[in-house]
């Protein structure tokens, strides 16, 4: 996709995405330097959300946590399910781009009743009721976005809590060389015979780490393409799911385990569908090859999804700022 065609220069949702690569050159680690002073004196720290909000921002975040072996438990879970916890000695982020969340606003009153000091928002507007229930507010620099479908604040809610845990390891990361390699993934040309495929699937799956990517790109499936989607955890695609995969369905494996690689094409194989890698090296499928970042290859793998998404709905014809059914704000207060 690029924004000289105006048959994508048109919509909100590709200006947007192409803003991260800005936003990405411009994010300010020390930002998080808070949140990270805070979880060092607790151990714990608790990152909630709800949908774009938590998927990705949390799971990368908790990956390279338990990749580097930091010190801190770092965790994630929805706001209901949060409010079960016992939290008194927790470090809580609270993420929501409206600040009106209902969930969201539900466990930070309760955090705030039950007289736990260590609430930190993220929200991408200022003077929201999120931001008067908790103690330490950060509002997104990207700027608010017109289009239903999250993108680059998902992406600045993920470097937010990115720089915590590098924080907490010990680790700086060089935002300006992301940035570059995340322009490529995004302007990167997709084969017209992927685009093809996926308009003749049923259903489409998404696997990969647990690291919020794929599971991203499968919530960004439906609200950009309006197709069926499904995420298959790390190597959950070999356990199982082949029963139900229909003739010419596809999957997308984001980063395929090299180990792997004969027993993927084996499981696909005997369902008879499409198998696309995304990953920075060519695989033994059809592969959409993007720049290797080393440890902040989520970001670029993300973001050549959303191009793959952008051509699909392109392709079908779809308005992809506004979806029939779903709201900007999911649950709002």
């Amino acid at each position: 996709m690029n924004l000289k065609d105006n048959k994508y220069a048109q919509f909100y949702l590709v200006r947007e995405m192409m803003d991260t690569v800005e936003a990405i050159r411009k994010f300010d680690p020390e930002v998080a330097a808070p949140v990270a002073e805070s979880a060092a004196k607790t151990g714990h720290l608790l990152l909630s959300g709800e949908g774009s909000s938590r998927i990705m921002p949390a799971k990368n975040a908790i990956r390279k946590a338990m990749t580097w072996g930091i010190d801190q438990f770092v965790h994630t879970d929805g706001a209901h399910q949060s409010c079960e916890y016992a939290l008194d000695n927790y470090t809580v982020v609270l993420a929501s781009n409206s600040g009106r969340t209902k969930e969201t606003l539900m466990l930070a009153k309760q955090l705030a009743a039950a007289g736990n000091e260590r609430r930190f928002a993220v929200t991408a507007n200022e003077n929201t009721p999120l931001e008067e229930a908790c103690n330490y507010t950060y509002v997104l620099r990207c700027g608010w976005e017109n289009a239903v479908a999250a993108t680059k604040s998902v992406v600045e809610q993920v470097l937010f809590n990115e720089a915590i845990v590098r924080k907490l390891a010990g680790k700086s990361f060089d935002t300006a060389a992301l940035a570059d390699k995340v322009e490529k993934a995004l302007t990167l040309e997709v084969p017209a015979h992927i685009v093809e495929w996926v308009k003749g699937a049923n259903t489409i799956y998404f696997a990969g780490m647990n690291d919020g990517v794929a599971e991203e790109l499968t919530l960004k499936t439906n609200e950009i393409t309006r197709r069926k989607s499904d995420f298959l955890e790390g190597t959950y695609a070999l356990h199982g799911p082949e029963e139900v995969m229909q003739d010419g369905d596809i999957v997308f494996v984001v980063e395929p385990i090299e180990s792997e690689y004969e027993k993927y094409q084996k499981v696909f194989g005997g369902a008879n569908v499409h198998v696309v890698a995304i990953a920075p090296k060519q695989t033994p499928f059809d592969t959409v090859v993007v720049p290797d970042a080393g440890d902040l290859q989520q970001y670029v793998d993300l973001c050549a999804g959303w191009n793959i998404l952008v051509e699909i709905g392109v392709a079908l014809g779809i308005n992809l700022d506004k979806p029939s059914r779903a709201r900007k704000v999911g649950n709002e207060m």
